[in-house]
């Protein structure tokens, strides 16, 4: 193409990805780079702009044999773009939809991997907070983890927080569905399902991104693709507590203390029925494969203000689903979508109904149009959903919750 982002030259268009376009681009000295530039969308969101910054600076220090290194950035440019060394090589969504469900060896090897490429991310401050099989390189030396140094970047803007937590729905931990603070705890959470992915399994299985938050902060998860001799740390990982998780350090201490041992006769685990119908899960998008190259002079990282607390609501049945958050509230009936932001948003009205079996919502927008969404559940469920609905509008628009009961 012979066009220049920053001072390598590009060659073609590799692919998309969450911050934007990818291309295959080459050094002056001939380096194969894939450099990610930010979309238009981003490039204008000066909260994009500041975490990207200091995200970088940290990722660019972030070492370790299983993850990308950053080679080069430049957060101020008209479009910001971030570069890394590329090397051929099949994501692991891309390897077991290729190939099929990994061995229990090979299982283990990928989880030490994982695990020692999340505490190099993490011993420089960084949480990766969507680690996923489209985000892990399976190069021929060994897994890469992608993507580390853009996703709390990609966090704080308006096009990542619509309806839900930034994260892909089925490998995020239950505290990002909710809203709440994330640490380290959850890329372990993540970790763990990404085990039971490549074991050729769901955790939370399929259909719509609210089902899946749903059935990851409400229900146990589905371990019945995982080996045997896997099964206890796997499911240690995707405990619904953050502190309760092992620690990336302790899973490498369980992966590398002992054999994989072959199991005569697995233990079926049966996961609780999940809400919703079959359909195809949410899109998870292969990253852009890299190469590990000689890290540049460690700089220092500049201190990023962590987001305000925040609370959210999910509430998801078979047919319906309500997310309320700080940017407004989505409805989902019968795959139907139907988002309002809190600016167009005159008032809300809720309710528990049949027995308290029910949560009724209804949102009259400004213009004098009504919506109304109703989500069945447990009496103790409806009545958990109603609680955290009225922290969030007591935070929101704390003059117009009209509730009943």
């Amino acid at each position: 193409m012979g066009t220049l982002i920053g001072r390598y030259e590009v060659e073609h268009k590799l692919g998309e990805g969450g911050m934007g376009t990818v291309y295959l681009a080459r050094s002056r000295g001939g380096r194969a780079v894939a450099v990610k530039v930010a979309r238009p969308e981003l490039a204008s969101d000066p909260a994009f702009r500041a975490r990207f910054r200091a995200e970088v600076e940290a990722a660019r220090r972030v070492g370790g044999f299983h993850t990308a290194q950053v080679v080069d950035a430049d957060p101020e440019a008209d479009a910001p773009w971030l570069a890394t060394a590329y090397i051929p090589g099949p994501t692991l969504a891309g390897l077991v939809a290729a190939e099929g469900p990994l061995s229990e060896t090979r299982l283990r090897g990928l989880g030490a991997a994982l695990a020692e490429a999340l505490e190099a991310i993490h011993a420089c401050g960084l949480v990766h907070r969507d680690l996923k099989p489209g985000n892990i390189v399976m190069a021929a030396d060994g897994p890469r983890v992608l993507d580390f140094g853009i996703a709390r970047a990609l966090e704080s803007t308006r096009l990542t927080a619509t309806g839900a937590a930034f994260g892909t729905p089925g490998y995020l931990a239950p505290e990002q569905a909710l809203g709440e603070e994330v640490t380290g705890a959850a890329d372990v959470f993540a970790l763990g399902a990404v085990l039971v992915a490549a074991a050729g399994g769901r955790p939370f299985g399929g259909g719509t991104p609210m089902g899946l938050m749903y059935r990851t902060v409400h229900q146990a998860p589905d371990l019945t693709a995982v080996p045997a001799g896997l099964r206890d740390l796997v499911g240690a990982c995707l405990v619904k507590a953050p502190a309760e998780r092992p620690t990336p350090g302790e899973i490498l201490d369980t992966l590398a203390g002992a054999p994989p041992r072959e199991a005569a006769t697995p233990t079926v685990v049966v996961r609780d029925a999940a809400p919703g119908r079959d359909a195809t899960p949410g899109a998870v998008q292969d990253a852009v494969p890299v190469r590990d190259v000689p890290p540049p002079p460690a700089l220092p990282t500049m201190p990023a203000e962590p987001p305000p607390p925040a609370t959210a609501l999910v509430a998801a049945d078979g047919d319906c689903g309500v997310v309320a958050d700080a940017e407004g509230i989505r409805f989902e009936v019968f795959d139907e979508e139907a988002e309002f932001s809190w600016a167009e948003i005159g008032s809300v009205e809720h309710e528990s109904a049949r027995r308290g079996r029910q949560l009724r919502v209804v949102v009259t927008l400004y213009d004098g149009s009504a919506y109304e969404c109703e989500v069945n559940g447990r009496a103790a469920l409806v009545k958990e959903w109603t609680a955290r609905l009225d922290l969030v509008l007591r935070h929101c628009m704390p003059r117009w919750v009209v509730s009943g009961t």
